[in-house]
């Protein structure tokens, strides 16, 4: 492997990744907007039934519209409308005893439609298609739906990137983000708009697996951290602007047209975003390779490539890529290392993003506005991210994916012993929860990148992509179960983040690694970087028969 040779030579972290980066942070900021824009498109505000139709022999037109609303729908235990209900018959004795009850008197459904509270929202999915009441499940199904589409599109993007190229795959999942997105602000039916949104979520997949990976592909080994966590740090810009984007545009279709708009500017930046160098000398294409790197050297302020090591780079590409062959997600499979890589990886991403959502969406506000609640929640994983980037270099990828997971799992373990009162108490271990998890997040990402070899990386990030978005559909499931025992979520949570972190503990560490290029690179032992000039070999994964004297090299 000389590609870090190469980036050695041309600078390895230098003006020209940082453009990368920037380039990247656009379509990276509006991920998070459409992740969770359910939280403001689906919400369903304050309603009740329509009484506004109602006339009983002339007597409703003598009544004000509170007083029709006062004999007409029985009120909740906190003096509030039902939502979902109405007296069969008028009760016009409650216009002079109020407090009289009203619990068991009959009632029917809705006959006429809801009249909703528009002070928070103008319209959402759900006052749009009245999805409330007995159709408020979905509301939810949409979120679903999409994230399914996130799913199918990990599956497809993974092989498309690795058998097109990172730089075409991205500009096709510009385009398909920003025609469905716009087209789902324009939906005129649910069925229409939830398949719009699958195919969003589809497109939308991705810019996901792509950009970090496109970003990593260009940094020597150690920036290859600060890129990841920093690159990373876009999802958490989105997210807070999603807040501010949702305070400001209370329509949900101008809202879904408003996160989709900056994918416009990332179009038109796309030409300046260069191919993978490493992809292409793994696929044989060392002349346009060659021209990135050039051009790369040309930025850094550095002298070209030199004929002897253009020469042999291509005699060592030439050799390891001597037939020419498509790698598929069966070649995940196929050897014993590759395959026991694939189980590790698939089980950590899932407890990963099981947890981290299981979490979100089982937090309780501060007692805040949703907006100013998303806000801090988003505010968080800033903090989060920079404490993994320091803590990455000094303890390793191994340490921290583990550490993070195991932490969140205690967090969660110790919340379900507080007594509900002590709601501060809770609240703090909650947000510390919720911050590991955003940690072991962003861990999980970098170091999937450096663990898969280049030809079959995009698959690799595909397969575990999609293990991350099935932990993503089941969190809602798992929250679901608090009906059979309230403190059931919690535990099946807890030990899912348990679980994951140890499995998290069989993976190789590849701090200071050498990214592998081939499978061959995973089978066999692969090279260390060192400050020193001597070179140490590690095993992929762990080999308790054979040692290496690193004097030897």
């Amino acid at each position: 492997m000389k590609f870090e040779n190469i980036l050695e030579e041309i600078d390895g972290f230098g003006p020209f990744q940082i453009v990368i980066l920037v380039l990247l942070c656009t379509p990276r900021i509006v991920l998070p907007c459409h992740f969770l824009l359910n939280n403001f498109i689906a919400a369903v505000p304050p309603h009740h039934c329509d009484v506004s139709t109602l006339d009983d022999g002339g007597l409703f037109s003598n009544l004000t519209y509170q007083q029709r609303l006062t004999v007409s729908v029985p009120l909740r235990e906190d003096g509030d409308p039902q939502s979902c209900e109405m007296f069969a018959e008028p009760q016009f004795q409650l216009l002079s005893n109020s407090s009289d009850s009203s619990t068991e008197r009959p009632t029917l459904q809705c006959p006429s439609g809801w009249v909703y509270d528009n002070s928070t929202f103008t319209s959402t999915l759900a006052t749009e298609w009245d999805l409330v009441c007995g159709r408020k499940s979905l509301t939810k199904t949409t979120g679903t739906i999409f994230f399914f589409g996130v799913m199918m599109g990990a599956i497809a993007f993974g092989f498309l990137c690795d058998k097109y190229g990172r730089k075409n795959t991205l500009l096709a999942s510009y385009i398909m983000a920003i025609v469905f997105g716009f087209s789902s602000a324009f939906a005129n039916s649910y069925v229409l708009f939830a398949v719009l949104r699958f195919l969003t979520g589809f497109g939308l997949t991705g810019i996901s697996i792509n950009s970090i990976v496109l970003s990593i592909e260009w940094v020597d080994t150690g920036h290859r951290s600060f890129i990841g966590v920093i690159g990373s740090l876009a999802w958490s810009v989105g997210n807070m602007l999603l807040a501010g984007f949702a305070f400001l545009v209370n329509d949900w279709r101008t809202l879904i047209m408003t996160v989709t708009a900056p994918l416009l500017l990332a179009v038109l930046t796309w030409r300046w975003i260069p191919e993978s160098a490493r992809w292409l000398l793994a696929n044989g294409k060392v002349e346009r390779a060659q021209f990135y790197l050039d051009k790369c050297a040309k930025f850094n302020k550095r002298q070209k490539l030199s004929d002897k090591l253009k020469l042999e780079t291509l005699s060592n590409i030439e050799m390891l890529e001597k037939q020419d062959r498509n790698y598929t997600y069966l070649d995940l499979i196929k050897t014993p290392r590759m395959r026991q890589l694939t189980l590790l990886t698939g089980i950590v991403w899932y407890g990963v993003a099981s947890t981290y959502y299981g979490i979100s969406l089982n937090i309780s506000g501060f007692g805040l506005n949703m907006y100013l609640t998303h806000f801090i929640y988003a505010a968080i994983e800033v903090p989060a991210k920079l404490m993994i980037y320091c803590f990455l270099n000094i303890i390793g990828r191994r340490k921290c994916q583990a550490g993070t997971l195991l932490l969140t799992g205690i967090c969660i373990a110790i919340n379900i012993f507080i007594p509900k009162g002590q709601w501060h108490v809770r609240a703090v271990v909650a947000i510390l929860g919720k911050g590991l998890s955003e940690a072991s997040f962003t861990t999980i990402f970098l170091y999937t990148t450096e663990l898969y070899p280049t030809v079959v990386r995009q698959n690799g990030l595909g397969y575990t992509s999609f293990m991350s978005r099935l932990g993503v559909s089941v969190a809602p499931l798992i929250l679901l179960l608090e009906d059979v025992w309230i403190p059931l979520p919690q535990i099946i949570i807890c030990s899912v983040a348990t679980v994951s972190g140890l499995v998290a503990l069989l993976l190789p560490e590849t701090q200071n690694v050498r990214l592998p290029e081939t499978i061959d690179d995973i089978e066999k032992p692969r090279k260390k970087d060192t400050s020193s000039n001597s070179v140490e070999t590690s095993g992929v994964f762990p080999e308790s028969k054979t040692t290496t004297d690193p004097q030897q090299q």
